[in-house]
């Protein structure tokens, strides 16, 4: 069985490169979860309460994903990652776990963030998993805190 990080990062590219060093130091497949309409700098301006993701978050609106994992059924192991948003996962994230059949899967949640903690984000994103065993979730600042 295969190990992979998938991963959502924000304009900031914080998270995309702690995902980057985990796959590497994991030998883990990478896969970058991507909206299919692209974020710009202005919707993910949070301090604007009529930014994109403001307006996504708090509508708790689904977020297409562009692209499917390749293979899904050959991974026994998801590290997944994202920045928190509002408490929680992005909901591009959460859409992106709906596509899945998690059955049998152990996930590792690693999520960045400028001040929030990790929270009950495990528990927010658990029913997105549905046959997954979510084995930990932490909030890290570098992909040695993963492993």
């Amino acid at each position: 069985m295969k190990t992979l990080v998938a991963y959502f990062s924000a304009e900031t590219g914080k998270t995309r490169k702690i995902a980057e060093e985990l796959a590497k130091s994991a030998g883990a497949d990478l896969y970058e979860i991507k909206p299919a309409e692209p974020y710009s700098a202005a919707d993910l301006k949070w301090v604007n309460p009529l930014a994109r993701c403001n307006r996504e978050k708090l509508g708790k609106k689904d977020v297409p994903v562009s692209g499917k994992v390749g293979g899904w059924d050959e991974y026994d192991t998801v590290y997944l990652g994202f920045p928190i948003w509002y408490y929680g996962a992005p909901n591009v994230v959460s859409t992106f776990c709906r596509e899945y059949d998690w059955t049998g899967k152990k996930i590792y949640i690693f999520a960045t963030s400028g001040s929030s903690g990790i929270g009950k984000t495990a528990e927010k994103l658990a029913p997105y998993i549905k046959g997954g065993e979510i084995a930990d979730a932490k909030r890290v600042t570098s992909a040695s805190e993963v492993l």
